[in-house]
């Protein structure tokens, strides 16, 4: 049976250094990703040209745009690059180059060359939960992340808020929080 063994991470893109090449409707659909899960990412966008759409997404975030066409000297100080050229060609030059010097890289598409794949995201105040089919079908995870959306309740930031608070005048070693926590939180799924 095939199972999926990424592992999943949240990034702090604040910190990091993010790389679209690209302008069009896959560089547009990845800037819109990024931004709605991570509004304060740093964003470097090259590409030869630019949609209107993507433009305007751009402006909304922290995204610097170059006009110019791919050339690895633009990889320089980026710890992630997204690949969404319309050249097959130039996607898998991206990816070498990538590999070459120790960054993650995803071209968009093409499950083979990528290091990590842009899954769906849901988020409720500080819960997110991203979901993955291991580059299988996005679709799917399109409709996963619907139906969390939908089943998360609204509220659900005010519970981890809560229990935050609670956790914090826990007594006792770390196993023993633990075991407190694990109790007090046992209904939760049973809630939802």
């Amino acid at each position: 049976m095939e199972r999926n063994n990424l592992y999943p991470i949240f990034l702090k893109t604040k910190n990091l250094k993010v790389l679209i090449v690209g302008g069009g409707y896959v560089a547009e659909e990845k800037l819109t990703f990024l931004l709605k899960s991570s509004p304060d990412a740093n964003v470097t966008m090259v590409s030869s040209m630019f949609r209107e759409g993507t433009i305007a997404i751009a402006d909304t975030g922290n995204v610097n745009r170059i006009t110019d066409n791919y050339k690895i000297d633009y990889l320089k100080g980026h710890h992630i690059v997204i690949a969404t050229t319309d050249c097959p060609e130039i996607n898998v030059d991206i990816y070498n180059d990538c590999r070459a010097q120790d960054k993650l890289v995803n071209v968009a598409d093409n499950p083979p060359y990528c290091d990590f794949y842009m899954g769906g995201i849901v988020t409720k105040g500080n819960v997110k939960v991203a979901i993955s089919t291991n580059g299988k079908s996005p679709t799917t995870a399109k409709r996963l992340r619907q139906f969390f959306e939908d089943v998360i309740p609204e509220n659900i930031d005010d519970l981890v808020k809560n229990l935050n608070v609670y956790r914090k005048t826990i007594k006792g070693d770390f196993e023993q929080k633990v075991e407190k926590l694990n109790e007090f939180t046992k209904g939760l799924v049973e809630k939802i």
